[in-house]
């Protein structure tokens, strides 16, 4: 059957563990989609739209566009002075309850105007996809009011508008404590539950809801409330867990079928095994194990035992996590965590993709997926993790569109 194309890549190479050096692949892309992709030397018969072009892709390695599933890219200030203070021996914990740590960053964030915010946010965002990043999360959760947690995701969402790349935004007023909420954690959730949630997601602000589950955050059963009124609202959820103690969060999150639990250093087997029976993927978070200097590990040849599918991301954020290159965090998930290299590409892309529920349009290189796609100027795969301080990525295609990097351009349809 003859398929209509808008362009045409050719010359490509398959980053894939086993892949042949030798062999070549093509991708057909109709408007925004990946119509097929097939042997270079074997095309299915296509007819070129009147847009159609050629690109030539000097046999470059080529993935699917990175997917960032955790981050907090949006926030006020920095607070590089807390990192000295780690240094210094403080936990994270003692810097949170003296008045640091998510608060700090509340402040910044509230006295931000949204312009500030935006063009802060998108200076991190061209770090991302200059390193094959097509599509990212990111978190509210430095508002702790109705007013600051609106004018977050709605630069999350302009993000996206205006910049290359596709946002999805999670709602996570279950972050911390606000100062003016202190020892009324309970009212503070009736405040999440009631006012800002309903109103921020009839607003078309929210595509799924987060919170965190911790001693220093919030309990289990402060948690449910927040996944009870998702789940009236139709929102899926996801759950910062076991980063510093096991309190419960993992299964409380499978109960309710969560997309993914985050951090999970603490999980446990049983947390591990109600994973795989709700479907939930795992995302570790290299960058904040290193700079949180932990010591415990999470279960990774526990998830690989049961099944549970991994993902990473960069968790850039702050406070515990100032990371802004997904290939140095694939590279902290083998060298810190033990992941194959393999194993980090598809945490990076196939896996990332399930742990937002956006399997259908990102994290392959299949027919009917956005055509998001990376192209990289190495000769093995393992180089994507190798090097640190350099990005490879000769070029990054969203919807079909060359959004970073140049590719040479060949006949064009009239």
């Amino acid at each position: 059957m003859t398929q209509r194309l808008t362009s045409l890549w050719r010359n490509l190479r398959h980053a894939t563990a086993g892949a042949s050096d030798s062999s070549r692949v093509a991708i057909g892309v109709l408007d925004d989609r990946i119509a097929w992709i097939a042997p270079d030397g074997d095309l299915p018969a296509f007819e070129r739209a009147p847009e159609f072009v050629q690109y030539a892709g000097a046999g470059a390695r080529v993935t699917p566009g990175l997917v960032e599933c955790h981050t907090h890219l949006v926030f006020g200030g920095n607070r590089a002075d807390e990192f000295g203070r780690r240094l210094a021996g403080a936990s994270y914990e003692e810097i949170a309850r003296a008045g640091g740590g998510i608060v700090s960053t509340v402040r910044a964030t509230r006295a931000a105007s949204e312009d500030e915010l935006f063009a802060s946010a998108a200076g991190r965002l061209h770090c991302l996809f200059a390193e094959g990043v097509s599509a990212v999360e990111i978190k509210s959760g430095y508002g702790l009011d109705v007013q600051t947690e609106a004018k977050m995701l709605r630069v999350a969402r302009r993000l996206g508008r205006e910049l290359p790349v596709t946002v999805y935004t999670t709602f996570l007023g279950a972050h911390a404590l606000p100062p003016e909420y202190r020892g009324r954690a309970e009212e503070y959730i009736d405040l999440v539950c009631t006012d800002m949630l309903p109103m921020l997601a009839e607003q078309g602000l929210v595509d799924a809801v987060d919170a965190f589950c911790e001693n220093i955050a919030f309990s289990v059963a402060q948690c449910e409330r927040v996944f009870e009124t998702a789940a009236r609202l139709g929102l899926p959820v996801k759950l910062h867990a076991e980063q510093l103690s096991n309190i419960g969060g993992t299964r409380l999150a499978t109960r309710y079928g969560a997309l993914s639990t985050d951090h999970l250093e603490h999980a446990n087997e049983a947390d591990v095994i109600a994973m795989r029976q709700a479907g939930t993927t795992a995302v570790l978070l290299p960058a904040a194990y290193y700079c949180l200097r932990e010591t415990k590990l999470p279960p990774v040849e526990m998830f690989r035992r049961h099944g549970v599918p991994m993902a990473i991301s960069t968790d850039c954020n702050p406070g515990t996590a100032p990371a802004l290159s997904p290939l140095l965090t694939m590279n902290m998930a083998c060298t810190l965590f033990g992941f194959t290299i393999d194993e980090a590409l598809q945490a990076y892309t196939r896996n990332a993709a399930q742990a937002l529920g956006k399997s259908e349009l990102h994290g392959t290189l299949d027919a009917g997926r956005y055509a998001d796609f990376a192209l990289w100027d190495v000769d093995s795969i393992s180089e994507l993790v190798y090097w640190l301080g350099a990005s490879p990525c000769s070029a990054l295609i969203r919807h079909g569109v060359v959004v970073h990097g140049a590719v040479e351009a060949g006949a064009t349809g009239k």
